[in-house]
């Protein structure tokens, strides 16, 4: 049995590899995924945090399970809000294979996730990337766009420029050039591909500043009372999902549903749909696209068989 920790795992997922893995796991269509389960943890004083448990399988071969808990107030505590960890077992006769750092895992397999869709949603000469975020997600998401396509300018975005800046310093230390920016409007009326990745209530990115052509990635609010997104955004662009159960249930969309603003037929395909090239993603130049992605097992699945060199 291994245990993998945040550092071997980091070496063993590669940007190209893990994003060729996920894409091929999506193309077989062998990993049953169920939708993840929720619940809610009382705290004292008042307030919830989450508990989430995603298992999935490929028959016969894998079977795995992730617990992350999410603490929204740990930020202010300087503490991560979310923390993770997945158990690998064999399909054959369940045996526990492997223990692996849920965190880092989960951080490679989602920025991962979201460089794959912009292989299909961003347009071909998009050369401007933003960030928003600074959390643990915002340097590994730039890093996993840049590992599939030449940017001429990546800009991070965050409330604490101090914050911003020490991405921007990560980024550097892993070679990639970056610039952090204090101006949120300017840098989304110019980015080709904007990735947000905040745990925000509010919307943050606003439809009446994305210029046409842009694709608009949202990974970070994942609960229906979490929004990145304005409702010009969303009734405008061309909608796409990583995983329709979960992606629908997130604020981003969950509340523009509610609204009547849009309808579940307004989303066009998921992930597994445009890699399997039953839609052909994005249509023209002037095309603006919106990811959702609030996560499914699948992507952590593939991420640990790759860890593991399973199958």
């Amino acid at each position: 049995m291994q245990m993998i920790g945040e550092h071997e795992l980091a070496e063993r997922l590669g940007w190209p590899e893990l994003i060729d893995a996920i894409e091929a796991e999506l193309k077989a269509g062998r990993v049953t995924s169920p939708e993840r389960s929720s619940i809610a943890i009382p705290m004292p004083g008042g307030g919830t945090s989450n508990l989430l448990v995603m298992p999935a399988w490929v028959e016969g071969e894998s079977l795995g399970v992730k617990l992350v808990t999410f603490f929204p107030e740990n930020g202010a505590k300087g503490l991560s809000t979310i923390n993770a960890s997945y158990a690998l077992f064999s399909g054959a006769d369940g045996r526990l294979q492997a223990i692996i750092e849920g965190d880092e895992l989960t951080a490679r397999r989602t920025a991962a996730a979201s460089a794959l869709a912009a292989r299909f949603l961003a347009r071909p000469d998009a050369r401007r990337l933003l960030v928003v975020g600074t959390g643990q997600l915002s340097a590994k998401v730039a890093a996993a766009h840049a590992s599939v396509r030449s940017y001429e300018r990546i800009e991070i975005y965050g409330r604490n420029t101090a914050k911003a800046e020490a991405v921007v310093a990560a980024l550097a230390a892993e070679g990639i050039d970056a610039h952090a920016t204090d101006d949120l409007d300017g840098a989304v009326a110019a980015a080709d591909v904007i990735s947000s990745v905040t745990s925000s209530t509010a919307p943050l990115i606003r439809g009446a500043h994305v210029k046409p052509g842009t694709h608009v990635d949202l990974i970070g609010a994942f609960k229906d009372d979490m929004r990145e997104s304005d409702d010009a955004l969303v009734t405008t662009a061309s909608l796409f999902v990583d995983f329709r159960p979960g992606a629908m249930k997130a604020g981003d969309l969950a509340q523009p549903l509610s609204a009547g603003l849009i309808s579940e037929a307004d989303i066009r395909a998921d992930l597994a749909e445009l890699v399997a090239g039953k839609h052909s993603g994005r249509a023209s130049d002037e095309e603006i696209t919106f990811f959702k992605s609030a996560g499914f097992s699948l992507l952590d699945l593939a991420a640990a068989r790759l860890a593991v060199r399973q199958g």
